[in-house]
């Protein structure tokens, strides 16, 4: 078998593109979630435009080299992580922005960070609604890859509702097009919506149409505090009934207090659950949803309701709920879950959760995009405990399981990657998961797009 070497991919590319320094490159072999299977590439490319993701393509089919395609590497199911012997493609230099006003859009490359959307549409009175809690560093292309969610996802909706238009290279190296700068278009099968979500594996992402909407109304804020996790459940489901808010974070007493130590943000210790909830409804009639709000929670066990409508005290209690993640990487090695439920088994998943933890002697704190029942636990294996990282993998298995049980899903928002692909059969069943198959053998026969992803 003849060694596959990157000398004519360096010298088809401008200086500084193909990166093989094994330094630079242990960089690029793990996302978020430090995927114990990474592999090591080739090299990293780090193109500029279209046409040198092309190339790149080309080469890697003529080779048949695998490619990886990553964002800003914040993948938290190991979607971004490396192959041996592949190609790490990396959108990073590819971070164009472009707002057209008059049609409401961003033209966007995918290295883009979500912030910089954000606040690019923000100069223009319009506003970029999908919010993941990571949307300062996160990038669009990998947003647009696993479909990503975020806070403001239970009133309007996850990456997919803004996507109107991308170009994508295929894996034979060709450019297509696909929708545009249009609000309604049903002209053939809808290709576009089956990039979204496909986490690299059909096609690679080297722009996007991303639908704007005006700039969101001064939110009101209510922090519910309840004594333990399953009346706080109960609560989301029943303020689910009376009123649409534009965010309803979960937090638990053990991510309470993960924060707390961390960042010391005032944060009720003694809570077995917070339930923080904005309205964005114009002038007094978010007073009044908040008001149906607080009713809700007090009705169904709240043992504490504080509201403001001050702006920034409200983002506090946001930011607290956004740091969540960054808290918990000093506790050790993580396990992150993305499990989400039908909102009135919202409840069940919560509790299930708590009593797998107690079987397998596990902290796994948890925090949801409550509103729309997708939550994150996340396993916490103790470095010191030898017997940690075999129960943990248990708990890995069996909260999915749950999820699938309670009619819901091994990822609302994170993707499958790779830590989670062995349990999507379970939740397709065999003929979706052989259509999964077909679908990839049709646009990437020779399975060189993000291998051993998802399928």
């Amino acid at each position: 078998m003849s060694v596959i070497t990157t000398e004519s991919l360096v010298a088809a590319l401008p200086e500084g593109i193909v990166i093989t320094n094994p330094a630079t490159i242990q960089n690029y072999r793990y996302d978020w979630s430090r995927d114990p299977d990474a592999g090591t590439p080739l090299a990293v490319v780090r193109p500029t435009d279209a046409t040198q993701i092309q190339a790149v393509v080309r080469w890697c089919a003529a080779n048949r080299v695998p490619i990886t395609p990553r964002g800003a590497g914040t993948s938290l199911s190991g979607g971004s992580s490396a192959v041996d012997g592949g190609i790490v493609l990396s959108m990073e230099r590819m971070r164009a922005i472009e707002i057209d006003t008059a049609t409401r859009v961003a033209v966007v490359e995918p290295g883009a960070l979500n912030a910089e959307v954000k606040a690019s549409a923000a100069q223009h009175g319009l506003w970029y609604p999908p919010d993941p809690s990571s949307y300062e560093i996160c990038s669009i292309g990998g947003n647009i890859a696993t479909n990503a969610g975020g806070l403001c996802c239970v009133k309007y909706g996850v990456t997919t509702d803004y996507v109107l238009g991308l170009d994508v290279v295929l894996a034979d190296g060709e450019l297509i097009t696909l929708g545009g700068k249009r609000l309604k278009d049903v002209a053939g099968l809808s290709l576009l919506k089956l990039f979204v979500g496909s986490e690299g594996t059909l096609g690679i992402i080297s722009r996007a149409i991303l639908r704007l909407v005006p700039t969101q109304p001064a939110k009101a804020t209510l922090v519910a505090m309840f004594p333990n996790l399953e009346d706080a459940g109960r609560a989301v489901v029943a303020l689910g009934r009376v009123a649409r808010p534009a965010m309803v974070e979960l937090m638990d007493k053990a991510s309470i207090n993960i924060v707390e130590d961390a960042y010391r943000m005032g944060l009720d210790r003694a809570a077995g659950a917070l339930l923080l909830i904005q309205s964005d409804a114009p002038g007094p009639a978010a007073a009044a949803e908040i008001a149906m709000v607080e009713t809700a929670c007090s009705e169904n066990g709240a043992s504490e309701c504080f509201s403001t409508d001050d702006p920034a005290e409200g983002e506090m209690f946001v930011q607290a709920r956004r740091s969540f993640f960054v808290a918990l990487e000093s506790r050790g090695t993580l396990l992150l879950e993305d499990v989400g439920a039908p909102l009135p088994q919202l409840p069940a998943l919560l509790g299930g959760v708590a009593a797998i933890a107690a079987k397998h002697r596990l902290e796994i704190p948890v925090v949801a995009h409550a509103g729309d029942g997708n939550t994150h636990p996340s396993i916490v294996v103790d470095p010191t405990d030898p017997d940690a990282p075999a129960r943990a993998a248990l708990a890995f298995t069996e909260i999915m399981e749950l999820a699938i049980s309670l009619g819901g899903t091994i990822t609302g928002e994170h993707g499958v990657g790779r830590l989670k692909k062995s349990m999507l059969p379970a939740q397709l069943g065999p003929r979706v998961t052989e259509l999964n198959r077909q679908v990839k053998q049709l646009f990437d026969p020779d399975n060189i797009l993000n291998p051993g992803a998802i399928l």
